[in-house]
Protein backbone atom coordinates (compact mmCIF):
# COMPACT_ATOMS: atom_id res chain seq x y z
CA UNK A 1 0.00 0.00 0.00
CA UNK A 2 1.54 3.89 -0.92
CA UNK A 3 1.75 6.17 1.25
CA UNK A 4 -1.73 8.45 2.08
CA UNK A 5 -2.30 12.13 3.05
CA UNK A 6 -2.93 10.65 6.58
CA UNK A 7 0.63 10.52 6.74
CA UNK A 8 0.81 14.23 5.96
CA UNK A 9 -1.52 14.98 8.61
CA UNK A 10 0.38 12.61 11.08
CA UNK A 11 3.28 14.89 10.27
CA UNK A 12 1.91 18.47 10.67
CA UNK A 13 2.47 18.95 6.89
CA UNK A 14 -1.18 19.47 5.60
CA UNK A 15 -2.16 23.05 4.27
CA UNK A 16 -5.17 22.45 4.27
CA UNK A 17 -6.38 22.84 0.97
CA UNK A 18 -8.56 19.93 -0.12
CA UNK A 19 -6.66 18.84 -3.19
CA UNK A 20 -6.83 15.10 -1.96
CA UNK A 21 -10.69 15.58 -0.72
CA UNK A 22 -11.18 16.14 -4.66
CA UNK A 23 -8.96 13.39 -6.28
CA UNK A 24 -9.69 10.64 -4.32
CA UNK A 25 -11.15 8.42 -6.73
CA UNK A 26 -12.90 6.33 -4.39
CA UNK A 27 -14.29 9.78 -2.36
CA UNK A 28 -12.28 8.11 0.73
CA UNK A 29 -11.21 11.32 2.00
CA UNK A 30 -13.19 14.25 3.79
CA UNK A 31 -11.97 17.55 5.38
CA UNK A 32 -13.15 18.20 9.16
CA UNK A 33 -12.74 20.56 11.09
CA UNK A 34 -9.95 20.55 13.77
CA UNK A 35 -11.41 22.36 16.79
CA UNK A 36 -8.43 22.63 19.03
CA UNK A 37 -5.93 24.17 16.31
CA UNK A 38 -8.72 25.90 14.37
CA UNK A 39 -8.00 24.57 10.96
CA UNK A 40 -9.01 21.77 8.47
CA UNK A 41 -7.15 18.27 7.98
CA UNK A 42 -8.01 15.61 5.84
CA UNK A 43 -9.88 12.40 7.23
CA UNK A 44 -9.23 8.64 5.44
CA UNK A 45 -12.12 6.10 5.40
CA UNK A 46 -10.48 2.94 5.60
CA UNK A 47 -12.97 1.14 4.71
CA UNK A 48 -13.37 3.20 0.87
CA UNK A 49 -9.40 3.49 0.75
CA UNK A 50 -7.60 1.15 -1.76
CA UNK A 51 -4.27 2.84 -0.58
CA UNK A 52 -3.59 4.04 -4.61
CA UNK A 53 -1.69 6.93 -3.22
CA UNK A 54 -3.11 9.35 -5.40
CA UNK A 55 -3.95 11.59 -2.31
CA UNK A 56 -0.72 11.62 -1.36
CA UNK A 57 0.88 12.38 -4.66
CA UNK A 58 -1.11 15.60 -5.47
CA UNK A 59 -0.43 16.91 -1.93
CA UNK A 60 1.43 19.85 -2.04
CA UNK A 61 2.37 19.68 2.14
CA UNK A 62 4.90 17.25 1.82
CA UNK A 63 7.00 18.44 -0.87
CA UNK A 64 6.99 21.03 -3.74
CA UNK A 65 9.42 20.23 -6.70
CA UNK A 66 10.11 24.38 -7.65
CA UNK A 67 12.74 23.39 -9.56
CA UNK A 68 10.68 20.42 -12.13
CA UNK A 69 7.42 22.19 -11.94
CA UNK A 70 9.10 25.64 -13.09
CA UNK A 71 10.27 23.92 -16.19
CA UNK A 72 7.25 21.44 -16.66
CA UNK A 73 5.05 25.05 -16.23
CA UNK A 74 7.30 27.73 -17.85
CA UNK A 75 10.36 26.18 -19.54
CA UNK A 76 12.67 27.84 -17.31
CA UNK A 77 14.46 28.18 -13.79
CA UNK A 78 13.29 31.75 -12.54
CA UNK A 79 16.46 34.14 -12.62
CA UNK A 80 14.71 36.06 -9.13
CA UNK A 81 14.89 33.33 -6.23
CA UNK A 82 12.54 35.63 -4.28
CA UNK A 83 9.28 36.39 -6.66
CA UNK A 84 10.17 33.53 -8.83
CA UNK A 85 9.37 33.55 -12.80
CA UNK A 86 7.84 36.75 -14.38
CA UNK A 87 7.32 38.46 -17.95
CA UNK A 88 6.44 41.89 -16.53
CA UNK A 89 5.18 43.41 -13.17
CA UNK A 90 2.87 46.10 -12.81
CA UNK A 91 1.22 48.37 -10.63
CA UNK A 92 -2.62 48.46 -11.92
CA UNK A 93 -6.63 48.47 -11.34
CA UNK A 94 -10.30 48.03 -12.34
CA UNK A 95 -11.24 50.98 -13.75
CA UNK A 96 -14.66 49.69 -12.40
CA UNK A 97 -15.11 51.88 -9.49
CA UNK A 98 -17.30 49.85 -8.04
CA UNK A 99 -15.21 46.62 -8.19
CA UNK A 100 -12.04 48.76 -7.28
CA UNK A 101 -13.70 50.68 -4.14
CA UNK A 102 -15.61 47.21 -2.95
CA UNK A 103 -12.67 44.63 -3.58
CA UNK A 104 -9.28 43.78 -0.90
CA UNK A 105 -6.83 45.89 -3.53
CA UNK A 106 -7.57 47.01 -6.64
CA UNK A 107 -10.72 44.61 -8.25
CA UNK A 108 -7.89 43.50 -10.68
CA UNK A 109 -8.93 39.77 -10.05
CA UNK A 110 -12.81 40.13 -10.21
CA UNK A 111 -12.29 42.45 -13.63
CA UNK A 112 -10.28 39.67 -15.19
CA UNK A 113 -12.62 36.94 -14.58
CA UNK A 114 -15.24 38.77 -15.58
CA UNK A 115 -13.87 40.01 -18.90
CA UNK A 116 -12.34 36.12 -19.12
CA UNK A 117 -16.09 34.78 -18.91
CA UNK A 118 -17.84 37.35 -20.79
CA UNK A 119 -15.04 36.89 -23.74
CA UNK A 120 -15.71 33.67 -23.60
CA UNK A 121 -12.05 32.43 -22.66
CA UNK A 122 -13.48 30.58 -19.57
CA UNK A 123 -16.86 28.77 -18.86
CA UNK A 124 -16.33 29.18 -15.01
CA UNK A 125 -13.99 30.18 -11.62
CA UNK A 126 -13.39 28.46 -8.90
CA UNK A 127 -13.54 30.89 -6.26
CA UNK A 128 -14.39 31.37 -2.54
CA UNK A 129 -17.46 33.16 -0.44
CA UNK A 130 -18.28 32.95 2.98
CA UNK A 131 -21.31 30.85 3.74
CA UNK A 132 -24.36 31.93 4.29
CA UNK A 133 -25.18 29.46 6.89
CA UNK A 134 -22.10 29.58 8.73
CA UNK A 135 -20.38 33.15 7.76
CA UNK A 136 -17.26 32.33 9.52
CA UNK A 137 -16.43 29.40 7.30
CA UNK A 138 -15.17 29.96 3.22
CA UNK A 139 -17.19 28.23 0.84
CA UNK A 140 -15.20 27.22 -2.75
CA UNK A 141 -17.44 27.07 -5.73
CA UNK A 142 -17.16 27.36 -9.34
CA UNK A 143 -19.02 30.90 -10.54
CA UNK A 144 -20.48 30.67 -14.11
CA UNK A 145 -21.86 34.46 -13.91
CA UNK A 146 -20.98 37.81 -13.47
CA UNK A 147 -22.69 38.22 -10.12
CA UNK A 148 -21.58 34.88 -8.48
CA UNK A 149 -17.81 36.56 -9.32
CA UNK A 150 -18.71 39.79 -7.82
CA UNK A 151 -20.06 38.18 -4.85
CA UNK A 152 -16.89 36.29 -4.09
CA UNK A 153 -14.62 39.41 -4.17
CA UNK A 154 -12.36 39.81 -1.32
CA UNK A 155 -10.03 38.10 1.37
CA UNK A 156 -10.69 35.64 3.45
CA UNK A 157 -8.95 35.73 6.42
CA UNK A 158 -9.44 32.29 7.83
CA UNK A 159 -8.70 28.47 6.23
CA UNK A 160 -10.19 28.37 2.88
CA UNK A 161 -10.18 24.61 1.50
CA UNK A 162 -10.15 26.00 -2.38
CA UNK A 163 -9.11 22.47 -4.43
CA UNK A 164 -12.17 20.64 -2.93
CA UNK A 165 -13.75 22.52 -5.92
CA UNK A 166 -11.66 20.50 -8.47
CA UNK A 167 -14.23 18.02 -8.41
CA UNK A 168 -16.30 19.94 -10.39
CA UNK A 169 -14.51 21.17 -12.63
CA UNK A 170 -13.05 17.21 -13.40
CA UNK A 171 -17.02 16.16 -13.70
CA UNK A 172 -17.99 19.60 -15.99
CA UNK A 173 -18.77 19.01 -19.45
CA UNK A 174 -16.52 18.13 -22.16
CA UNK A 175 -14.97 21.19 -23.94
CA UNK A 176 -15.46 23.59 -20.72
CA UNK A 177 -12.48 25.98 -19.43
CA UNK A 178 -11.50 26.94 -16.05
CA UNK A 179 -10.09 29.87 -14.38
CA UNK A 180 -9.07 28.94 -10.60
CA UNK A 181 -8.12 31.76 -7.79
CA UNK A 182 -5.55 30.61 -5.26
CA UNK A 183 -3.41 31.21 -2.35
CA UNK A 184 0.04 29.41 -2.93
CA UNK A 185 -0.59 26.08 -1.37
CA UNK A 186 -4.20 25.86 -3.81
CA UNK A 187 -1.74 26.76 -6.64
CA UNK A 188 0.72 24.07 -5.83
CA UNK A 189 -1.90 21.32 -5.32
CA UNK A 190 -3.62 22.24 -9.37
CA UNK A 191 0.30 22.37 -10.60
CA UNK A 192 0.98 18.67 -8.80
CA UNK A 193 -2.39 17.27 -9.84
CA UNK A 194 -2.15 18.68 -13.38
CA UNK A 195 1.16 16.78 -13.97
CA UNK A 196 -0.89 13.48 -13.21
CA UNK A 197 -4.12 14.30 -14.45
CA UNK A 198 -4.27 15.24 -17.99
CA UNK A 199 -7.94 15.95 -17.91
CA UNK A 200 -7.28 18.64 -15.18
CA UNK A 201 -4.89 20.21 -16.86
CA UNK A 202 -6.94 20.21 -20.27
CA UNK A 203 -9.86 22.30 -18.69
CA UNK A 204 -7.43 25.02 -16.42
CA UNK A 205 -6.61 27.04 -18.68
CA UNK A 206 -5.71 30.21 -16.20
CA UNK A 207 -4.00 29.69 -12.61
CA UNK A 208 -4.66 33.14 -10.71
CA UNK A 209 -2.68 33.18 -7.23
CA UNK A 210 -2.88 35.61 -4.29
CA UNK A 211 0.10 36.73 -2.72
CA UNK A 212 0.13 35.16 1.35
CA UNK A 213 1.59 35.56 4.10
CA UNK A 214 -0.30 33.39 6.23
CA UNK A 215 -4.06 32.46 6.76
CA UNK A 216 -4.92 33.11 10.08
CA UNK A 217 -6.39 29.66 11.93
CA UNK A 218 -10.03 29.79 12.66
CA UNK A 219 -9.53 31.07 16.56
CA UNK A 220 -8.91 34.70 14.71
CA UNK A 221 -11.45 35.41 14.09
CA UNK A 222 -13.50 33.98 16.84
CA UNK A 223 -11.44 35.64 19.46
CA UNK A 224 -11.94 38.83 17.98
CA UNK A 225 -15.52 38.42 17.98
CA UNK A 226 -14.93 37.63 21.88
CA UNK A 227 -13.18 40.79 22.15
CA UNK A 228 -16.05 42.69 20.75
CA UNK A 229 -18.69 41.09 22.62
CA UNK A 230 -20.25 39.57 19.47
CA UNK A 231 -21.96 36.02 19.64
CA UNK A 232 -21.13 34.19 17.12
CA UNK A 233 -24.94 33.05 16.47
CA UNK A 234 -25.35 36.85 15.64
CA UNK A 235 -23.37 37.15 12.69
CA UNK A 236 -25.19 37.28 9.39
CA UNK A 237 -22.26 37.67 7.16
CA UNK A 238 -18.39 38.85 7.10
CA UNK A 239 -16.66 41.15 4.81
CA UNK A 240 -13.02 41.00 5.67
CA UNK A 241 -12.08 43.61 3.00
CA UNK A 242 -13.54 46.26 1.05
CA UNK A 243 -14.86 49.68 1.03
CA UNK A 244 -11.73 51.49 -0.36
CA UNK A 245 -7.69 50.60 0.58
CA UNK A 246 -6.63 49.46 2.79
CA UNK A 247 -10.05 48.36 3.61
CA UNK A 248 -12.19 47.18 6.41
CA UNK A 249 -13.36 44.74 8.35
CA UNK A 250 -18.03 44.54 8.31
CA UNK A 251 -19.42 42.42 10.68
CA UNK A 252 -23.15 42.19 9.84
CA UNK A 253 -25.02 41.07 12.88
CA UNK A 254 -29.05 40.26 13.20
CA UNK A 255 -29.38 43.86 14.94
CA UNK A 256 -26.71 46.22 13.24
CA UNK A 257 -23.12 45.75 11.97
CA UNK A 258 -19.73 47.02 13.06
CA UNK A 259 -17.08 48.22 10.83
CA UNK A 260 -13.36 48.24 12.07
CA UNK A 261 -10.50 49.44 9.94
CA UNK A 262 -7.32 47.29 8.74
CA UNK A 263 -4.91 48.28 11.47
CA UNK A 264 -7.42 47.74 14.02
CA UNK A 265 -8.56 43.98 13.35
CA UNK A 266 -5.35 42.87 11.17
CA UNK A 267 -3.10 43.86 14.26
CA UNK A 268 -5.22 40.86 16.49
CA UNK A 269 -6.31 38.80 13.88
CA UNK A 270 -3.34 38.70 11.94
CA UNK A 271 -0.73 38.21 14.99
CA UNK A 272 1.34 35.63 15.44
CA UNK A 273 -0.82 33.71 17.72
CA UNK A 274 -2.89 32.62 14.97
CA UNK A 275 -0.24 31.29 12.67
CA UNK A 276 -1.07 27.84 11.56
CA UNK A 277 2.29 25.84 12.14
CA UNK A 278 2.31 24.61 8.21
CA UNK A 279 2.20 28.35 7.26
CA UNK A 280 5.78 29.00 9.36
CA UNK A 281 6.89 26.32 6.92
CA UNK A 282 6.07 28.14 3.58
CA UNK A 283 8.40 28.95 1.26
CA UNK A 284 6.13 30.97 -1.49
CA UNK A 285 4.14 34.15 -0.86
CA UNK A 286 4.01 35.24 -4.08
CA UNK A 287 2.14 32.24 -5.73
CA UNK A 288 5.26 31.78 -8.09
CA UNK A 289 3.54 29.03 -9.77
CA UNK A 290 -0.01 31.04 -11.14
CA UNK A 291 0.11 32.29 -14.51
CA UNK A 292 -0.60 36.01 -12.66
CA UNK A 293 -0.23 36.64 -8.76
CA UNK A 294 -1.74 39.53 -7.49
CA UNK A 295 -0.86 41.59 -3.88
CA UNK A 296 -1.29 44.60 -2.14
CA UNK A 297 0.72 47.43 -3.00
CA UNK A 298 2.19 48.29 -0.09
CA UNK A 299 4.55 51.30 -1.19
CA UNK A 300 5.29 54.39 0.45
CA UNK A 301 4.36 56.49 -2.88
CA UNK A 302 0.78 55.05 -2.88
CA UNK A 303 0.19 55.52 0.65
CA UNK A 304 -2.07 58.35 0.05
CA UNK A 305 -4.23 55.95 -2.16
CA UNK A 306 -7.51 55.65 -0.62
CA UNK A 307 -9.55 53.40 -3.52
CA UNK A 308 -7.16 50.36 -4.15
CA UNK A 309 -4.63 49.26 -6.45
CA UNK A 310 -2.42 45.53 -7.01
CA UNK A 311 0.37 44.56 -7.30
CA UNK A 312 0.54 42.27 -10.05
CA UNK A 313 3.31 39.80 -11.55
CA UNK A 314 2.37 38.05 -15.13
CA UNK A 315 4.06 34.78 -15.54
CA UNK A 316 3.11 33.50 -18.26
CA UNK A 317 2.17 34.01 -22.18
CA UNK A 318 -1.23 33.13 -21.54
CA UNK A 319 -1.48 35.68 -18.51
CA UNK A 320 0.14 38.45 -19.97
CA UNK A 321 -2.06 38.48 -23.33
CA UNK A 322 -4.92 38.78 -20.85
CA UNK A 323 -3.98 41.71 -19.09
CA UNK A 324 -3.02 43.32 -22.08
CA UNK A 325 -5.81 42.23 -23.64
CA UNK A 326 -8.10 43.81 -21.43
CA UNK A 327 -5.96 46.88 -21.28
CA UNK A 328 -6.66 47.57 -24.88
CA UNK A 329 -10.17 47.57 -23.96
CA UNK A 330 -9.89 50.23 -21.07
CA UNK A 331 -11.20 47.13 -18.40
CA UNK A 332 -8.23 47.85 -15.93
CA UNK A 333 -5.16 50.30 -15.61
CA UNK A 334 -1.52 48.61 -15.43
CA UNK A 335 2.23 50.69 -14.96
CA UNK A 336 4.40 48.74 -15.51
CA UNK A 337 7.02 48.67 -12.69
CA UNK A 338 10.69 47.32 -11.94
CA UNK A 339 10.20 43.65 -9.65
CA UNK A 340 12.49 45.81 -7.15
CA UNK A 341 9.24 47.11 -6.40
CA UNK A 342 7.31 43.93 -6.11
CA UNK A 343 10.40 43.05 -3.46
CA UNK A 344 10.21 46.42 -1.84
CA UNK A 345 6.23 46.03 -1.12
CA UNK A 346 6.73 43.21 0.16
CA UNK A 347 9.88 42.84 1.97
CA UNK A 348 9.23 41.48 5.36
CA UNK A 349 7.08 38.29 3.91
CA UNK A 350 9.18 37.49 1.47
CA UNK A 351 11.81 37.64 4.17
CA UNK A 352 9.68 35.11 6.01
CA UNK A 353 9.31 32.72 3.10
CA UNK A 354 12.93 33.17 1.60
CA UNK A 355 15.88 34.37 4.35
CA UNK A 356 14.45 33.27 7.50
CA UNK A 357 12.53 29.53 6.43
CA UNK A 358 15.71 27.41 6.49
CA UNK A 359 16.48 28.44 10.41
CA UNK A 360 12.46 28.53 11.21
CA UNK A 361 12.49 24.74 9.80
CA UNK A 362 15.25 23.81 12.27
CA UNK A 363 11.97 24.23 14.97
CA UNK A 364 10.11 21.45 13.46
CA UNK A 365 10.45 17.73 13.31
CA UNK A 366 9.02 17.23 9.85
CA UNK A 367 9.02 19.58 7.01
CA UNK A 368 8.29 20.19 3.43
CA UNK A 369 10.88 19.68 0.83
CA UNK A 370 11.75 23.12 -0.80
CA UNK A 371 14.11 24.15 -2.73
CA UNK A 372 13.78 28.22 -3.50
CA UNK A 373 15.36 29.36 -0.40
CA UNK A 374 18.44 31.48 0.80
CA UNK A 375 20.90 30.65 3.50
CA UNK A 376 19.47 31.73 6.99
CA UNK A 377 22.38 33.37 9.77
CA UNK A 378 22.51 33.40 13.27
CA UNK A 379 19.86 36.36 13.55
CA UNK A 380 17.68 34.39 11.45
CA UNK A 381 17.62 31.53 13.82
CA UNK A 382 16.83 34.21 16.54
CA UNK A 383 14.12 35.63 15.30
CA UNK A 384 12.56 32.48 13.57
CA UNK A 385 11.74 31.81 17.21
CA UNK A 386 8.91 34.26 17.77
CA UNK A 387 6.03 33.31 15.51
CA UNK A 388 7.01 29.79 16.57
CA UNK A 389 6.77 29.92 20.50
CA UNK A 390 3.50 32.59 19.53
CA UNK A 391 2.11 29.85 17.08
CA UNK A 392 2.41 26.99 19.82
CA UNK A 393 1.82 28.70 22.50
CA UNK A 394 -1.36 29.81 21.22
CA UNK A 395 -2.86 26.11 20.17
CA UNK A 396 -3.12 26.09 24.14
CA UNK A 397 -6.24 26.64 25.48
CA UNK A 398 -5.35 28.46 28.50
CA UNK A 399 -3.68 31.41 26.35
CA UNK A 400 -7.01 31.12 23.75
CA UNK A 401 -8.88 32.24 27.11
CA UNK A 402 -6.45 35.10 27.82
CA UNK A 403 -5.94 37.09 24.02
CA UNK A 404 -9.70 38.40 24.04
CA UNK A 405 -9.13 40.24 27.45
CA UNK A 406 -4.99 41.63 26.63
CA UNK A 407 -5.65 45.07 25.91
CA UNK A 408 -5.34 45.90 21.63
CA UNK A 409 -2.61 48.44 22.49
CA UNK A 410 -0.68 45.58 23.94
CA UNK A 411 -1.06 43.64 21.32
CA UNK A 412 0.44 46.51 18.70
CA UNK A 413 3.14 46.57 20.26
CA UNK A 414 3.80 43.31 20.81
CA UNK A 415 3.53 42.26 17.19
CA UNK A 416 4.64 45.87 16.04
CA UNK A 417 8.06 45.43 17.87
CA UNK A 418 9.17 41.96 15.92
CA UNK A 419 7.76 43.09 12.75
CA UNK A 420 10.09 46.21 12.62
CA UNK A 421 13.32 44.86 13.54
CA UNK A 422 12.21 42.11 10.85
CA UNK A 423 11.42 44.78 8.42
CA UNK A 424 15.12 46.30 8.92
CA UNK A 425 16.51 42.80 8.58
CA UNK A 426 14.66 42.09 5.44
CA UNK A 427 16.15 45.60 4.36
CA UNK A 428 19.67 44.34 5.33
CA UNK A 429 19.97 40.85 3.73
CA UNK A 430 17.93 42.64 0.68
CA UNK A 431 19.93 45.12 -0.36
CA UNK A 432 21.40 43.46 -3.47
CA UNK A 433 18.15 42.69 -4.97
CA UNK A 434 16.61 46.76 -4.39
Amino acid sequence: MKQTISQVVKDGLCTGCGTCVALCPREAVKLVLDGKKGIYVPVVDVEKCNGCGICYRVCPGHEIDFKRLNLEVFGKQPDDVLIGNYLNCYIGHSTDYNIRYNSSSGGLVTQLLIFALEEGIIDGALVTRMKKDNPLEAEPFIAKTKEEIIEARGSKYCPVPANIALKEILNSKEGEKFAVVGLPCHIHGIRKTEQINKKLKEKIVLHLGIFCNHVPNFWGTKLLLQRLKVRENEVVRINYRGEGWPGSMKIIKKNGELLLLLPDYWSFIGAYFFYPARCLMCSDGTCELADISFGDAWLPELSGDKIGKSIVVSRSEAGEQLLQAMKLKNKVELDRIDAKKVIQSQARMLYFKKKNLNACNKLFKAVPKNDNLLESDIVDYLLALFPYLNSYASSKSFLRKILPHIPSKFIWLYNGSFNVMCSKKAKRDFKKFL
